[in-house]
């Protein structure tokens, strides 16, 4: 279900399982208190979520202060993330950036669209993997529910095995992996990176010889090339 990846005395890191609900629905059990009950701790605080389908590094904070200041840097976007996905083809371009409103489409699933009112933004990067796929390093700016599912669908590379955006691909997960965090916590600077092929539970293609090599290139992302943004 999940893996204890950093202990502070403010939080913790997880490497949440993919399929693994954060919140409590279809009878599946409450995340945080399964890893609460683990660490004989009375009540963890959600900050940030993820997707059932999404494994990774989840934040959790140990008491209500913690919670109120993480959470404002989540807001503020003040905490960088990064993604690993898996594309299920190539994308129609090697890297970039993707920026859209998001509506409801059919169903539990949303869609991209043209106007930029209130929009999504992600920047992308894109390396070689198995034939017929593409592997993926997304940087989110905003944080909307299915944001880098649907920006991946957006140009052609809908993410491998992923139930809602890619129905007909089969696979034993869907290839979606909160990959690394980093941020400032009262005046401390924090990174962490949390590598898929160090778990075996979070999927086999994560492992593949391309995809590995490509993974080998990104263990610093925040170190990449990212073109800044000017971003309100």
């Amino acid at each position: 279900m999940f893996d204890i990846l950093v202990k502070h005395s403010d939080f913790l890191l997880i490497n949440k399982h993919p399929g693994v609900s954060v919140h409590k629905d279809d009878g599946d059990t409450m995340l945080l208190q399964e890893v609460a009950t683990s660490l004989g701790i009375e009540k963890l605080y959600l900050v940030h979520r993820l997707d059932k389908m999404t494994s990774g590094i989840l934040l959790l904070a140990k008491n209500a202060a913690a919670a109120s200041e993480l959470s404002q840097l989540f807001a503020n976007r003040e905490v960088e993330k990064y993604y690993l996905a898996i594309g299920s083809k190539k994308p129609k371009k090697k890297q970039g950036l993707i920026v859209g409103d998001m509506e409801r489409s059919r169903r539990s699933s949303w869609k991209l669209v043209n106007s930029k009112e209130n929009p999504a933004v992600t920047q992308f990067l894109s390396a070689a993997a198995e034939p017929g796929e593409r592997l993926l390093l997304c940087k989110p700016y905003t944080g909307r529910t299915h944001q880098i599912r649907v920006a991946m669908k957006s140009i052609g590379s809908a993410i491998v095995g992923d139930p809602i955006y890619n129905s007909s691909s089969q696979s034993d997960r869907g290839y979606l992996h909160a990959f690394a965090i980093r941020f400032t916590y009262q005046s401390q600077a924090y990174q962490y990176v949390c590598d898929p092929r160090s778990h075996q539970s979070l999927g086999q293609k994560w492992s593949q010889e391309t995809v590995s090599t490509g993974l080998d290139t990104w263990l610093e992302p925040w170190s990449l090339a990212w073109p800044k943004l000017n971003i309100k």
